[in-house]
């Protein structure tokens, strides 16, 4: 698999970039509940101190104009929202004291 590529400056990112850069809320949601919580937590706890200055970058591109590699880090910031759920709010993967849950969605917003 080919690296997936980020903006210079997020470079350090990389080895998340290739596991948490998906396209849709629900390969993100299966990435979050197939993870441990080590690894949840290593993503989030490097990720989340540059959170606003990745959407800073982002910001500076139309949503419909982004550029591969500001895509991938966008794709980034939706990830650390589905995992920052998991480390802040459920202390595990999958959602505390509920049956199974599964998201599926007949649309996908965009980027």
């Amino acid at each position: 698999m080919a690296a997936t590529t980020l903006p210079p400056a997020f470079a350090e990112f990389a080895p998340f970039a290739d596991i948490w850069c998906l396209a849709t809320e629900a390969e993100r949601y299966e990435r979050r509940t197939a993870s441990t919580m080590a690894e949840l937590q290593a993503f989030y706890d490097a990720f989340f101190p540059r959170l606003e200055e990745a959407i800073e970058y982002c910001d500076k591109f139309p949503l419909d104009g982004l550029p591969d590699d500001a895509l991938n880090l966008l794709h980034l910031v939706y990830s650390l929202t589905m995992v920052a759920m998991a480390v802040e709010i459920f202390g595990q993967p999958t959602i505390v004291d509920a049956a199974d849950a599964t998201l599926f969605r007949v649309g996908q917003p965009t980027p």
